[in-house]
């Protein structure tokens, strides 16, 4: 069993949009994650429930409220067709659909990973005259590397995983939005598409792994450099 062309391009147009879906996020996470480990005002528990709303939603739930939302009769979807970004039935939708779904895991890894900080370091550093930014650049950021990393790799693997979201916000457009999970999907429809269903299966298992083990090599070094060893 050898994977067929729709195969390799479910798997390229999957690695594309998690690929894009992780980088928009990881910024978007961290800052999250400050703002829930270190701030303090009034609504934080209810911007906490929001912000993990996608893992308790039934992603086909999430995916028509994104329809809704950002579909293209829609005031938003509108105007962001009208400056030739649409997002409903294209790529670009199945990132945005896939930075949500994994957004709750990458900020809820960093997160942990901050509220492991102590805060005392940071206060050293800012009564040694540091800003703001600079404490965080220079011994906040160092000391989360492992957790953002983390986050990146659920954030990755979760936008790989993808489905129910994805195929009711864009659709399974062969080429255009049909990512693996999709493919899967599609192949277990057709009669005698189970081998090739398999076949899919085990790319996507060896994406993930490879993924972890990045993961964990990186997370590795980091952790060796900032024990100096």
């Amino acid at each position: 069993m050898t994977p067929d062309a729709a195969a390799w391009e479910a798997l390229r147009l999957s690695l594309w949009v998690s690929g894009w879906a992780t980088l928009f996020a990881i910024p978007l996470a961290l800052w999250m994650a400050w703002l829930l480990a270190r701030g303090q005002f009034r609504g934080k528990a209810l911007l906490s429930a929001f912000v993990h709303l996608p893992l308790v939603l039934p992603p086909v739930v999430t995916g028509y409220l994104l329809l809704i939302l950002f579909g293209r009769n829609a005031p938003i979807g509108r105007l962001l067709d009208s400056v030739g970004l649409s997002l409903a039935f294209h790529w670009s939708g199945a990132v945005l659909a896939a930075v949500i779904m994994g957004f709750p895991l990458m900020v809820r890894a960093m997160r942990l990973a901050i509220e492991a900080v102590d805060p005392k370091l940071e206060e050293a550093a800012a009564t040694l005259g540091a800003p703001r930014w600079s404490v965080f650049g220079r011994v906040t950021l160092p000391l989360i590397a492992p957790g953002i990393l983390a986050g990146a790799v659920m954030g990755f693997a979760k936008a790989m995983g993808e489905f129910g979201a994805t195929i009711t916000f864009v659709a399974n457009i062969p080429g255009q939005t049909q990512t693996l999970p999709s493919a899967i999907w599609t192949a277990l429809q057709i009669p005698g598409g189970e081998n090739q269903a398999v076949v899919m299966v085990i790319m996507a298992c060896v994406v993930a792994m490879g993924a972890v083990l990045v993961s964990e090599t990186l997370a590795r070094r980091v952790a060796a450099r900032i024990a100096g060893t």
